[in-house]
Formats: C-alpha cells, sequence, structure tokens
C-alpha cells in the first residue's frame, strides 16, 4: 500500500483554518455508526470503513480528504486503499477523533 502522510488536528487546522464545512475538503469519518452517535466531528462524511470499496464513488478527486476514526489505525487503512485506488491529497488524520476533541474542539465527546 501506499504511504500515507499523517495530519495532527492542530496540523489540519494551520492547514485549512475554518475548515472542515467551507467545502475545499472532504472530513471523512470511517467510524461504524454506533460510535458516529458517541460523538461526531460537525460536517465530516461518514462512510463505515467496511463501505468504502462499494462507495468510492461518493468521494470527490479533485479535494484532499482528511480520513479519520477514533484513534487513526482503521482511518490509516482507509486512507491507503484510496491513494491505491488512485484518490491524490489523501491525509491520516493522526490520533483519530480523540485527538481532535484535546486538541481542537473540547465540545467533541470522548469515548
Amino acid at each position: 500500500m501506499p504511504e500515507v502522510p499523517e495530519l495532527t488536528p492542530t496540523d489540519f487546522a494551520r492547514r485549512w483554518p475554518g475548515e472542515p464545512g467551507a467545502g475545499s475538503i472532504v472530513l471523512l469519518d470511517v467510524r461504524e455508526p454506533a460510535e458516529l452517535e458517541e460523538a461526531a466531528i460537525p460536517d465530516a462524511r461518514h462512510i463505515p470503513m467496511r463501505e468504502v470499496p462499494q462507495r468510492l464513488d461518493e468521494l470527490p478527486r479533485d479535494k484532499p480528504i482528511v480520513v479519520f476514526c477514533k484513534a487513526g489505525a482503521r482511518s490509516r487503512r482507509v486512507a491507503e486503499f484510496l491513494a491505491a485506488n488512485g484518490f491524490e491529497g489523501v491525509y491520516n488524520l493522526e490520533g483519530g477523533i480523540d485527538a481532535w476533541s484535546r486538541e481542537l474542539d473540547p465540545n467533541v465527546r470522548r469515548y
């Protein structure tokens, strides 16, 4: 699998201030639906990890995609899969939604 760059939530905020809602990037949540009920990042797109291969056509190829899960391991595999399937500008969110809550938005519940 191709090597995918990692971004911390702080790196994300520096690179795309005012995101994720502005639409110039896709913040892709690959957690399970039950996890989404526990905590969510506003304006993130949700496609569970197991569904990504069948739903590639829902993802833009002309925007950066930052993939996240709870801690970063599942999202790294999805990001590598996207890169191997021709997506460019794919990043893994290091530390996942847990790090997002600690570094950027304490209103996002930790679980």
